[in-house]
């Protein structure tokens, strides 16, 4: 495993609640269900889920990928109504996801700031934005580069969690829902490879700011969260 020599700043990480985020949906359909995990002290510490109602045409191609219908969702509430839930989560930690630019840019499509929130990137700032994002496709492709896949399932198979992700489904999940590209399915198999990482030595002790910069690729947005300097 490679992994950036630095000091730790600020608070150490698995002692952070992080939020790892998972859609179902596109911005033509709206988000269609979500799933969120928390992670605390290296471990699942709860979750939650739910469909939420189309905004727009669901398609045939979409629905084979995520099995979700307009029928299947009409009768449920719309994402829109989750404002205080999301809000709230991201005053507590920082948001995470596999691939964040996606949850990031789905997100933003229904409201496009939260509230003022804590900077968890810049200790004892605060910002009106959802990110910086704990990404762990970033942080699993340069601690792990010699992983031929970044893909979710592949990921989860090749760091042998696969059965501790179908005990946490089994916990959690809806029993038609626990599969990958189910909301909270896939939230949990992310959260246990983020999890994963507080059980190897040299990122356990990173602080939350030292995760935040190595779940970016961009290296002048990785030297400004570094330096707690990112806007």
């Amino acid at each position: 495993m490679a992994v950036c020599c630095v000091v730790c700043v600020g608070n150490i990480w698995t002692e952070q609640p992080i939020f790892f985020v998972d859609f179902e949906g596109s911005r033509a359909s709206g988000i269609l269900e979500f799933g969120v995990v928390e992670v605390q002290h290296g471990a699942v510490a709860n979750a939650r889920t739910r469909m939420c109602r189309a905004t727009g045409r669901v398609r045939p191609e979409d629905t084979a990928v995520h099995g979700l219908s307009e029928e299947a969702v009409a009768t449920h509430a719309p994402f829109s109504e989750e404002w205080n839930y999301f809000s709230s989560l991201r005053e507590l930690g920082p948001l995470a996801a596999h691939y964040a630019g996606v949850e990031n840019a789905l997100l933003k499509s229904v409201w496009p700031y939260p509230r003022s929130s804590p900077d968890f990137a810049r200790p004892g700032k605060r910002v009106a934005e959802w990110g910086p994002w704990v990404d762990s496709a970033r942080l699993y492709s340069q601690l792990y580069p010699q992983l031929e896949s970044g893909k979710l399932e592949s990921l989860v198979a090749a760091c042998g969690l696969q059965g501790d992700l179908e005990k946490h489904a089994a916990a959690y999940c809806p029993p038609d829902r626990r599969h990958y590209h189910a909301a909270l399915y896939d939230a949990l198999a992310g959260a246990l490879l983020l999890a994963s990482l507080a059980r190897e030595p040299q990122m356990s002790t990173l602080s939350t700011m030292q995760l935040l910069a190595l779940s970016t690729l961009d290296g002048e947005k990785r030297d400004a969260l570094q330096q707690g300097s990112l806007f």
